[in-house]
């Protein structure tokens, strides 16, 4: 199956004062359609410069980006933001919705930006909430729902476009279980069922256990993978991934 997402040697450094930093050292990965990857890593290991990357948020020192087939590692900014807009979808750890707007309208934004026909907004959003299961908080702002309901309008945004690959950075990290329990299968659902491709980064070995494949990622370099995980086995995915890491 060919890959929706392909990288190659991706290397990146950062200058810290007098200090050069690696924050990707040559990494190669590839992720099919119909998959949930998730990229497990201690703070500071690369792996949310490498989401960046992958998703044309930064530009690398070396090494290729191809989404789709297509390389938007050399693209101008404007074609990178043109492309990012219509063919990825992200989704954060803080949700970044906009605290005076609706749920319906929060994920109306990008289709506002494309100057889309307000019927087909309406008719999209509506789509897209139903089926994150968020359309009974259409009208409601941010401040009144609960953070696994404002992580789910977030997903619902970055669903909107029909986007080849979604990414999603920490997506959890200010959930309680129960919540995040759900927010993982519902990426799970939309990598499984949708066949949407869905390069997750973390460093809980919970959020892991839900992906199809569990890559580590430490100083820069990819130094392994994780396999033979049974769905939401979190302690053979800790302990696994501390014998890798170290």
């Amino acid at each position: 199956m060919d890959a929706v997402l392909a990288i190659e040697d991706l290397a990146k450094t950062y200058r810290m004062g007098g200090q050069v930093i690696k924050a990707l050292d040559g990494v190669s990965l590839s992720v099919a359609a119909g998959r949930l990857v998730a990229i497990m890593g201690a703070s500071g290991s690369g792996k949310s410069t490498l989401l960046h990357l992958s998703g044309g948020l930064d530009t690398c020192d070396r090494g290729t980006v191809r989404v789709e087939g297509l390389d938007i590692t050399h693209m101008w900014d404007r074609s990178r933001t043109l492309f990012r807009r219509r063919r990825v979808g992200i989704i954060f750890q803080a949700y970044n919705l906009l605290p005076t707007l609706t749920a319906a309208e929060n994920i109306a934004v990008p289709l506002l930006v494309d100057g889309v026909p307000t019927a087909d907004i309406r008719r999209r959003v509506g789509d897209i909430m139903r089926l994150v299961h968020i359309d009974h908080r259409s009208e409601h702002r941010p401040q009144a729902m609960s953070g696994g309901e404002q992580q789910r309008v977030a997903i619902a945004r970055a669903l909107l476009n029909d986007p080849a690959l979604i990414l999603a950075d920490e997506p959890t990290g200010n959930l309680d279980s129960v919540n995040a329990a759900e927010i993982w299968q519902l990426l799970r659902h939309l990598a499984h069922e949708l066949k949407k491709t869905v390069l997750m980064v973390t460093h809980e070995p919970a959020a892991a256990s839900y992906a199809d494949e569990i890559h580590v990622l430490k100083d820069g370099k990819l130094i392994g993978s994780i396999e033979g995980v049974e769905l939401g086995d979190a302690a053979l995915v800790a302990t696994r991934y501390a014998k890798l890491a170290g």
